[in-house]
């Protein structure tokens, strides 16, 4: 039986009055990866938000329901905690533009006051680089700033700035929309190998990527989680006609 690693119950999330994800009630599988899928504006991102205590940070943002990270209720839990526990990468490559790529990697621990020795750090910036598959182009120059990277090099260097934490649980939103073919294909590689040790959630609105990669898939319109299921069952066969005319192209 495969190993529930989060749960969210009865989600609504609300900016002021407007409330951008209506009632979703979703499962997620330990080392799979979940894609999110739907037109713009359907609630994706605010969704992926809420699951690391982001949406809050909006003025006028909060939301209702729960969400388990296995047993702990995320929603009254520390918000610090969970981010480290639940590491985020955006659509945009964004390195902190002053630090080196060193810097970057261990950023998480230094923001979060844990002091390790240099020893250590060395440690957790290798493995950490090895991980998001950047090591071998990036290990002779790690004091060089990470903003002078490509954009796809950017992008696994965020990754690996996620992974440093060790957190159980990755959310990517639309992480490969500004790369390039072949960037894409690498991250894609990337989050494959990843999953082994992290359970990926990743929000996107390429159909076929999602199919490509993930091993489950949900699909959203206006607010609502219309479909949720194995990724095999949803491209072949899926419930709802509404899930089926998007997959065609011919809705959202």
């Amino acid at each position: 039986m495969e190993d529930q690693i989060l749960s969210i119950k009865n989600l609504n999330a609300y900016f002021k009055d407007f409330n951008a994800v209506k009632n979703v009630s979703m499962k997620v599988y330990k080392n799979s990866i979940t894609a999110i899928m739907g037109p713009s504006g359907c609630g994706k991102t605010t969704l992926i938000r809420c699951i690391n205590r982001l949406h809050e940070l909006t003025e006028g943002a909060y939301s209702t329901g729960e969400i388990y990270l296995r047993n702990q209720d995320i929603l009254k839990l520390n918000p610090i905690v969970i981010r480290r526990q639940i590491g985020m990468v955006f659509q945009k490559p964004n390195p902190f533009p002053t630090m080196s790529i060193y810097d970057n990697v261990i950023a998480g621990y230094r923001i979060n006051g844990i002091k390790l020795p240099k020893s250590e750090m060395d440690s957790i910036v290798e493995l950490s680089l090895k991980r998001a598959a950047l090591w071998e182009e990036v290990k002779d120059k790690l004091r060089q700033k990470g903003v002078f990277l490509s954009g796809g090099q950017q992008q696994r260097l965020c990754i690996a700035r996620a992974i440093a934490m060790n957190p159980e649980i990755i959310l990517m939103d639309e992480p490969t929309s500004a790369l390039d073919p072949k960037s894409t294909l690498k991250i894609e590689e990337l989050l494959y190998e990843l999953k082994k040790e992290i359970t990926i959630i990743i929000v996107t609105h390429n159909i076929a990527q999602a199919a490509r990669i993930s091993d489950y898939t949900a699909f959203m319109y206006l607010g609502e989680l219309i479909e949720y299921d194995r990724s095999d069952k949803m491209f072949t066969n899926p419930s709802d006609p509404k899930t089926n005319e998007y997959l065609r192209g011919t809705f959202g």
